[in-house]
């Protein structure tokens, strides 16, 4: 992979890169986090793709302002926790705590979206073991292990080997969301796949799903709007 930039302002970094499966020149923008890449086959000129990128640069800058908003989380802004906006406050003691309308974060400025963060993935852990506990229950079939991460691409997924993994920006979303994207990946322990059975087994386990399937389709990438200062 090489970087360029294309001129204007702001100017925008462009990732290029080759592919043995390309047929075409393809641009893609990342809703998640801006990257914009460029895409060409193993025997095209970079010249080329270049040109190509400078014809759709309106476009590119279109599909950026599309963006939502990115938040710094640190005292005086606003982090979604399960679903509900809360207010980041300065705190005191050692924890992270929510009350009210607030969450608050001790110690200094500069570290409070890292402790915001830690307290997320610990939040997203107990729910999301929980939740992947009573539906294996449920299924009749355990899983291995969980991992958690800050994935890009998908919510979750389930290895052949039984293991479950999720991003824990999931503990962001209305908590009937984390729950849904728990029952479908404990489902794939039966259903290595997306058939209608894979979805009869869903919703015998955890019941009607499809409005935290469209919620996380309609509003899934405002989870990745947030920055934590990592």
């Amino acid at each position: 992979m090489t970087q360029h930039f294309l001129p204007g302002e702001p100017e925008i970094l462009l990732v290029l890169r080759r592919s043995t499966r390309a047929r075409r020149i393809s641009l893609r923008v990342s809703r998640l986090d801006g990257r914009v890449t460029l895409t060409m086959p193993n025997g095209l000129r970079e010249r080329e793709a270049l040109d190509f990128a400078y014809e759709k640069q309106n476009w590119i800058r279109a599909q950026l302002e599309r963006r939502p908003d990115q938040v710094l989380v640190t005292l005086g802004a606003e982090v979604m926790v399960e679903g509900r906006q809360l207010a980041i406050v300065a705190g005191t003691g050692r924890r992270v705590t929510v009350a009210g309308g607030e969450i608050a974060a001790p110690g200094t400025r500069e570290r409070s979206g890292a402790r915001i963060q830690g307290f997320l993935k610990q939040l997203a852990r107990e729910r999301l073991v929980a939740a992947s506990d009573r539906y294996a229950q449920r299924l009749g079939r355990p899983y291995t292990r969980i991992t958690l991460r800050d994935t890009r691409s998908r919510w979750g997924s389930c290895s052949s080997s039984g293991a479950l993994m999720f991003s824990w920006r999931l503990v962001m979303a209305p908590a009937a969301v984390l729950e849904y994207v728990a029952a479908h990946e404990v489902a794939h322990l039966a259903q290595m796949n997306h058939s209608e059975a894979f979805w009869q087994t869903v919703e015998a386990i955890h019941g009607p799903y499809s409005s935290q399937r469209a919620w996380l389709r309609q509003n899934g990438e405002i989870l990745h709007r947030y920055r934590f200062g990592d």
